[in-house]
């Protein structure tokens, strides 16, 4: 009996206790989790309590079509200038280096040259020849006035000095082209800045040989007040950039600066590796942009264009791409690929493809991903 009493009362004690934990215990009180159950496709899911999922619908969100690029600065072709030579020679002397800023007229490098020692020795034969001829015309004149020569003497004399008139100033110009001052006579010839800008090649070193007109210049300068940004477009985005369109420019090295370029040229050729087109953008240097300077540019459509905005927590980043869960039925949601944009205000993110205006999403994606990974 006493045994009996015993086992009734232990009974009674665990009976007691279990309530009273049930009782005060709010995870024992609360309904059992969501339950997610995953279909065959592996971006359909399936969940029993729609009140933990909250829907938001996407609206209406005009705005220009943007679209970032990476580029390199480099010199406006037309406003490149090679410097040439047309004295062959070695070089003796050179006074500007690679970036350096030039001004026109001033003296790049000099060149020790037998092109110059000849074109002085053709001036001064020029010269001297002039000198006689111009002599015999005096004396033929005299005597013609004295009726000593004939007027066909008179005139061969007349041919002769106006000939030699000419080769002195040819010889004089050809100075001239080498570099040179007629008048002051040197062995070597200088090599000028024919613009003002900055060098930008350099193809020469001290006691190197130069040729007359050859393909390879001992320098260029650029005028880089104006530049050239150039960008590579894939083919997929080829339709968002057109000529006159605006960029916006930013350097990394100044990232508070920003720069506004037109597009003047989209390249009619693809990059058969890369499938890539080159986009010719004109900018205003205010002087921060140098050439072979990585840029990012960003074009602006001119024509607006109707995309979807969703609440940024509908947006979720996974796997290096954006996602938004879309009802698809009755307690199914399906995971759909999208390209998200820029942030807009109100905490809403546009989305430029993947869904569109009035189309319904899961208002926190990644509340529900983390439902999906219980």
């Amino acid at each position: 009996m006493k045994r009996v009493i015993t086992l009734l009362g232990v009974s009674a004690c665990v009976f007691v206790a279990c309530c009273g934990d049930t009782k005060g215990n709010p995870a024992a009180e609360a309904p059992p989790p969501a339950q997610v159950e995953q279909e065959r496709d592996e971006n359909i899911f399936q969940v029993d309590q729609m009140e933990r999922v909250p829907l938001a619908k996407a609206i209406e969100h005009d705005a220009a079509p943007e679209l970032a690029v990476t580029g390199v600065v480099s010199p406006d072709v037309s406003r490149t200038v090679p410097v040439i030579t047309l004295a062959s020679g070695r070089v003796v002397g050179i006074y500007a280096r690679l970036g350096d800023t030039v001004k026109k007229g001033q003296r790049l490098l000099t060149v020790r040259s037998d092109d110059v020692a000849i074109g002085y020795s053709d001036y001064r034969k020029a010269v001297s020849d002039e000198f006689l001829a111009r002599k015999q015309l005096e004396r033929a004149q005299d005597l013609y006035s004295h009726g000593a020569i004939s007027m066909n003497d008179l005139q061969v004399a007349q041919d002769t000095e106006d000939k030699a008139k000419v080769d002195v100033e040819t010889t004089a110009e050809h100075l001239r082209l080498l570099g040179n001052d007629p008048d002051h006579v040197t062995m070597v010839a200088d090599i000028l800045a024919p613009v003002a800008g900055v060098i930008t090649d350099q193809q020469v070193t001290n006691a190197a040989g130069v040729q007359a007109l050859s393909t390879t210049n001992p320098f260029t300068i650029s005028d880089l007040s104006r530049v050239w940004v150039l960008c590579d477009v894939y083919e997929n985005d080829l339709a968002l950039v057109h000529v006159g369109d605006l960029a916006d420019i930013h350097m990394s090295a100044y990232p508070n600066l920003a720069l506004e370029g037109r597009v003047n040229n989209v390249g009619m050729i693809l990059d058969p590796a890369i499938r890539t087109a080159k986009v010719r953008i004109e900018v205003e240097n205010p002087g921060t942009l140098r050439v072979g300077m990585f840029v990012t540019a960003k074009f602006h459509g001119l024509k607006k264009v109707t995309r979807a905005a969703v609440p940024a927590t509908a947006i979720l980043h996974l796997h290096d791409r954006d996602w938004v869960y879309m009802p698809v039925g009755e307690r199914r949601f399906r995971r759909v690929e999208v390209r998200a944009g820029a942030m807009l205000p109100g905490n809403s993110q546009e989305v430029l493809s993947g869904i569109k205006p009035g189309d319904q999403v899961i208002q926190n994606a990644l509340v529900f991903q983390n439902i999906v990974e219980q």
